[in-house]
Formats: C-alpha cells, sequence, structure tokens
C-alpha cells in the first residue's frame, strides 16, 4: 500500500472541499472520503493502481471510464459478467452494482458521479472542471434531471416489453423533453457549457448515447441536430473509443489489466 507525501493529500483534500462547497460532489457512503474532506490535511492511502468493477456497455461504467481515462488514473480494470457477479465484487459492495472503484481495502466509491469527481480531482488536464462560478448550479442540476428523470424514463423507453408500445412511446417521449433541452443548449454552443467540454458533458454524453441506440435510424430523423452533432463527435473521439476497448469477464486468477495503459494516457494527453 502507497501513502501519499502530505501536501499532496492537503491538496487532495481542498479540491474535494472546493468540489463539495460547488455542490459538484456529495459523498455518499464513503468513509474515506468524507474524513478527506473534513480533516483538511490528512495522509491519503491507496493501493498503486486501484481496481475498478466494469462493464463495458452499462453508461454509468462508461462515464466512469471517462473521468478515469481523462485523468489518466490507471487502474486494475475488472470486466463483469454481470449474470455472474465476482465474489470479490460483491466482497466490497453490497449493492454489487458497477462501476465501483476500490481504493484500499476498506475504501471504496460506489457511484459513478463520485468516480468520476474523484478522478478529476486527482487530475484534470482537459477542465473539465472549469467554471465560471455562475453555472455551477445548473451544471449540477443538468446531471441531476439526467440520472433521475431522464434515466428512468429512458429504461422504460429501452425495456418495455414487444406488448408494451405505447407505454414505451410515452417513455420515449418524457425522453425527448430533456433532449430538446440539451438541443437548445448546444445550439447556442459546441458543448452543454461552453465551446470546451465539462464534466457534464461526459456524465450525460452515454445516456443520450443508450437512448439513441434504441432505435438509431429513427433517433436520426428526430429535430435536433445540434444533439445529434455532439453525440457523434464525442463518440467519434479517441477518448470514448478508448474507453469501449472489449475485455473478457475477469476471473480471480487472471492477472492485472492495467487500464488505461500508461503509454496510451502519454500519447493522449501529448496530442
Amino acid at each position: 500500500m502507497l501513502v501519499a507525501e502530505s501536501d499532496h493529500a492537503s491538496a487532495l483534500a481542498c479540491r474535494y472541499q472546493l468540489l463539495l462547497t460547488m455542490g459538484l460532489y456529495k459523498p455518499c457512503k464513503n468513509a474515506m472520503l468524507k474524513g478527506l474532506i473534513q480533516a483538511g490535511n490528512v495522509i491519503l492511502t491507496m493501493v498503486e493502481h486501484p481496481i475498478l468493477y466494469s462493464f463495458r456497455r452499462c453508461p454509468y461504467a462508461m462515464r466512469a471510464r471517462l473521468g478515469l481515462s481523462v485523468a489518466g488514473v490507471t487502474v486494475r480494470l475488472r470486466e463483469v459478467a454481470l449474470k455472474h457477479k465476482p465474489a470479490a465484487l460483491l466482497q466490497v459492495s453490497a449493492k454489487a452494482t458497477v462501476p465501483v472503484l476500490v481504493l484500499a481495502d476498506v475504501e471504496v466509491i460506489h457511484e459513478s458521479l463520485d468516480i468520476l469527481l474523484w478522478a478529476l480531482a486527482q487530475n484534470d488536464p482537459a477542465g473539465w472542471l472549469s467554471t465560471d462560478g455562475q453555472q455551477v448550479a445548473l451544471m449540477a442540476a443538468l446531471v441531476a434531471e439526467n440520472d433521475q428523470a431522464f434515466k428512468g424514463h429512458l429504461d422504460r423507453y429501452k425495456y418495455a416489453g414487444r406488448d408494451a408500445i405505447e407505454e414505451a412511446h410515452a417513455a420515449r417521449d418524457q425522453c425527448e423533453v430533456f433532449l430538446f433541452q440539451l438541443d437548445e443548449r448546444l445550439r447556442r454552443a459546441a458543448y452543454l457549457f461552453g465551446e470546451r467540454p465539462s464534466y457534464v458533458d461526459m456524465a450525460i454524453l452515454p445516456f443520450v448515447r443508450q437512448f439513441a441506440h434504441v432505435d438509431l435510424a429513427w433517433f436520426r430523423t428526430r429535430p435536433y441536430n445540434a444533439l445529434i452533432l455532439w453525440l457523434d463527435g464525442l463518440l467519434a473521439g479517441d477518448l470514448f473509443a478508448g474507453i469501449m476497448t472489449k475485455y473478457p469477464p475477469w476471473q480471480p486468477q487472471d492477472p492485472d489489466t492495467l487500464w488505461p495503459s500508461p503509454l496510451e494516457t502519454d500519447r493522449r494527453q501529448a496530442s
């Protein structure tokens, strides 16, 4: 187990405190992160490479991987077969849903947004947390709307049975209320909060992708052209391609899969 320098730990504590003050980071059941925020100057303990339990197609896991990848945080990636969850995952997470990031034996982050923001607190080379301060509440509110109302409607649309066409279409209509809201923003700027991407774009991207792929041909006929352009651009980038590499389900006897590789991180950050 590695121990970070005290000045680095203090800097991280300040960063978390800033995120908490901005309303962007709300620790849930993570005692380590709560203690780090409250103490202000602590020794941060973590394994050399945290363990990430992930599932390639899960939008929440995509969100977490986007943050870890852009921050250059190398993890031991453990791809999970959802029908056969490994005992190691069940031991560290009672809810046993992906993503889960294990920093040390008793230090676990269970929520995708928490993992994204934790990664950016380590390193934010793309400036995803940069803001003028006036839109902080709007940024947090948009992510919350995505995670709550929009995701609920999306699940009812995506997972409706064959005999529930009317219910599926009603849920799809509710989804579009949010999508048109995003499109209105994107008609004014290249990204949701300006001319450069923020953590909000990356937090929402996987869920818009999931909606689009329910019926991609229909989606492309819809009159939110700015949203479609935004989606296509982000999906075509190296960052997204890099988080979608396929890996076989992890088995306890498998060697560690380090992801993203340090060479890949250096190549992307240099470009």
